[in-house]
């Protein structure tokens, strides 16, 4: 895993231009948190997946923290991630998907760094909910690193991010993306595809589960080992679980 040279980059974009256009900065921004919150299905991941394939287009790194383990690397391959340049970290506790993503953003290393906040498919129980303080470190760690930190996050626990996309499936007609925050204006907008976000993906990228074939880096080995240096760090795999591109 290595990164390029750097030129200036202030946003990364989706690819989607209704999308691009609804964000103050025709992107997401760099140096902040966005919290992209929505169902399951409802294209969250595959507009965080598309995101990462931004920055992968120039050459830059990313992580992802893997809080349900469903990153699933042959979907993510197929919006364009880059899977070398890609490093997943899956910790077992909600504390330290948060810590892991703190250090992440704050190294500077990473151009974007996702944390998935939702509770994966199928799983009982509510998700976990940030608190405020939480909240308040990824932001910070958002600013110090210059990382855009992009928030995973469903409509029952929603997390305090700079700005927040909401997402929503629309059955035939689609999905829609609204602007429910944001410091540069144009909350309330709201944008309606006609086809589906995540594209070619099987099943639309909701729910699609199968046999990974992945070689995106895991912090357990290879050069992200030592990357979370920590007295009982969280566990990582390599993003080969099957799981799915919600």
């Amino acid at each position: 895993m290595q990164a390029a040279p750097r030129r200036t980059l202030s946003v990364l974009r989706t690819g989607v231009d209704a999308v691009d256009a609804l964000l103050p900065q025709g992107g997401l921004p760099l140096g902040a948190s966005v919290e992209l919150c929505g169902e399951a299905a409802s294209g969250r991941t595959s507009l965080a997946l598309r995101a990462v394939a931004s920055a992968h287009r120039e050459l830059r790194l990313c992580a992802w923290v893997d809080g349900p383990k469903e990153l699933y690397p042959p979907a993510a391959a197929a919006l364009g991630v880059d899977l070398e340049r890609l490093l997943v970290v899956r910790p077992r506790a909600f504390a330290q998907r948060v810590w892991s993503t703190v250090q992440l953003a704050r190294s500077g290393a990473f151009t974007a760094v996702v944390l998935d906040l939702t509770h994966g498919v199928g799983a009982p129980g509510r998700p976990e909910r940030l608190a405020l303080t939480e909240a308040r470190k990824l932001v910070d760690a958002a600013a110090r690193g210059g990382t855009l930190v992009l928030l995973l996050t469903s409509p029952e626990a929603p997390a305090d991010g700079l700005a927040r996309l909401r997402l929503e499936a629309r059955g035939v007609q689609g999905w829609s993306v609204e602007l429910e925050r944001s410091r540069g204006g144009g909350v309330g907008t709201r944008v309606v595809r006609r086809a589906p976000l995540a594209g070619a993906l099987p099943g639309g990228g909701a729910g699609f589960r199968g046999a990974a074939a992945g070689r995106g880096r895991s912090a357990s080995r290879g050069r992200g080992a030592g990357l979370l240096p920590r007295p009982g760090r969280p566990r990582a795999q390599r993003p080969g679980h099957p799981g799915a591109a919600s």
